[in-house]
Formats: C-alpha cells, structure tokens, sequence
C-alpha cells in the first residue's frame, strides 16, 4: 500500500511539475494577412450672392479596399480588391457619376533566386458599376458594367524586399478588352471591331465585344508611410502589344496619398493617369470660323479628386 501511495504521489509531483514548466515552443507563422478600409468622402462648395460667381455642388463616394496575403516559405500569394463609387450634384443639373472603380488583382509566386526574386503568375480585372454618358450630353451611354471590362494574364518575375514595394515585369502578358454592349461594339468603343455595313447603310456584321492582345507587362506599386498618419501609394502600370503598333504603350498611373486626422476622419489626394492609344476620347474644338465640332482621337486621361471624409480600418 506504501509503494502505491508513493508511485500516486511521484505522479502527481510530475504531473505538477509539467503544468508548471512554461511552454518555450514557438508558435506557428502566420500565413494569412487580411485587412482593408472602407469609407465615405464628401466635396462640397456653397454660394450666397457671391459676386465673383459660382456653383453649389456636392459629391460623395463611397469606397473600399481589402487585401488578403499568403507567405509560407517560398511561395507567396497576393490578392487585392479595389471598389468605388461616387456621385456629384453640381447646380440644377441632373445626378451625375464621378467615380466607378472595380479592380482585382491576385499574384501567386515561387521564390526564385537572391532572396527578392519570385516567378509569379498574375490576374488583373478591371471594370465598373453603372452607366457612364459624355456629360453634359446624359442621353447616351458611352460605358457600363463589362463595357468595357479588361482582363490581364501575366507570367514573369516579380522583385518583392518588403511588404511595401513590388515590381513585375513578364514578357508573356494576354490583354483582353471586353465591350458586351452591341451598340458600343458596332461603333468599334474601346478598340473593338466595329460593324460593317453595306452602301444602304444596312449592318452586314455585328462589331466584335472582345478584343485581344498580346505583349509584355509592366507593374510597380508602393504603399508606406511617409510621415506619421501620412500614407503615400502609388501603381504604374505599362503595357505594350507586340503585335500591333508596339510603340504605343498603354499606361495607368495612379497616386494617392492619405492623411488621417484621427481614428475616423481623414483626407485625401488622388491622382490617375491613362493613355491608350485604341481609346478614342472625343473633345469639342473650334475651326477658324468659330463653329464648334467634336474631334475623337487618342488622348492622355488625368483625373484628380481631393476629399475628406470618414473611413475605418480593420
């Protein structure tokens, strides 16, 4: 009975001992990283017998942006999900649409040599939500959802040091522009095959709704914090067809930089760049005699919104 009590006891002593040992085993990596912000940003301006005149308006957009990141020892995996939309009243004319943004992109890589090289495979895709009218002409509609829409397929190589800078370069790059509007795709809109009609005007071949390309790709974001509460991004993005006028590089330029006021307001500044020489961009000039005409052709595209407005991270 002694040996029993004994044997119980020296059991127990260990079993104590045990729970009491603290545990030194390190935890396991994390592999996912997720998070985003969301908000909503405000514009306005107000007249009141202003005698150098003026226009009431007001603007809001709404907004979010989500990332979800994988890191397991060699391979990464990068995905992110940039939407918006927003809407101007400006004076007595109608609501109008001044932001419409759906963009996803997901990376996969393999570590390749020298620590920041990876082989990488990329998707882009590009659209929007609503319907888009050349205002002040609001009765035709120039774009809407897949019209047009761009999907991207790209493999190359990807130099990534840190978390905050990327550059992808792929020689093997297929663009697809999508027009799934037969009125857009009959008037040849955003480089499709337009139409053909015969001598009595009478349509003979319905305008194509996708077009492709092929060539090579070019993409470079950073994303830090420059000052304290002060975040600056940017994204450029090239591309050239190889099959079709090489030289005429697409390109979308895009910078933000963020400032946040406190944990719920904040400000910013974006900036974003287009040239793509199969968009035609109609623009009204004027001849020697003063009459007005429209005149369509390749154009380099900016746009430029300041805003302030409320936004929540997570």
């Amino acid at each position: 009975m002694k040996r029993i009590t004994f044997l119980l006891g020296a059991i127990l002593v260990a079993a104590t001992s045990v729970a009491q040992t603290p545990d030194t085993a390190k935890p396991a990596p994390k592999l996912w990283t997720k998070g985003g912000v969301g908000g909503i940003n405000f514009a306005q301006s107000s007249f009141t017998n202003w005698a150098a005149g003026g226009e009431n308006a007001l603007s809001a957009t709404a907004m979010l942006s989500v990332y979800a990141n994988y890191k397991k020892e060699k391979t990464t995996w990068d995905n992110t999900l940039d939407l918006a939309y927003g809407m101007l009243q400006s004076g007595k004319a109608p609501l109008r649409k001044n932001e419409d943004k759906i963009d996803f992109s997901s990376k996969y890589g393999r570590y390749a040599f020298k620590d920041y090289w990876y082989y990488t495979a990329l998707v882009n895709f590009k659209s929007q939500f609503a319907n888009g009218y050349n205002y002040p002409n609001d009765s035709t509609v120039i774009s809407h959802f897949l019209a047009p829409a761009y999907v991207l397929g790209a493999i190359g190589i990807d130099y990534k040091p840190n978390a905050y800078f990327s550059m992808f370069i792929s020689p093997v790059t297929s663009k697809t522009t999508i027009v799934y509007s037969e009125m857009l795709a009959d008037a040849g809109a955003y480089g499709v095959e337009p139409a053909e009609y015969d001598t009595a005007g009478v349509k003979i071949k319905d305008g194509q709704m996708v077009r492709s390309e092929f060539g090579g790709y070019f993409k470079l974001t950073y994303k830090k914090d420059i000052f304290k509460n002060v975040n600056f991004a940017t994204k450029l993005e090239l591309f050239s067809n190889y099959i079709n006028e090489p030289q005429n590089i697409d390109v979308n330029w895009e910078n933000i930089i963020g400032l946040k006021v406190n944990k719920y307001i904040s400000a910013s500044i974006s900036t974003n760049l287009i040239y793509d020489h199969d968009i035609p961009v109609p623009v009204e000039r004027t001849d020697a005699n003063g009459a007005t005409y429209m005149s369509t052709g390749p154009r380099l595209q900016f746009k430029q919104v300041l805003a302030v407005g409320f936004s929540y991270k997570f």
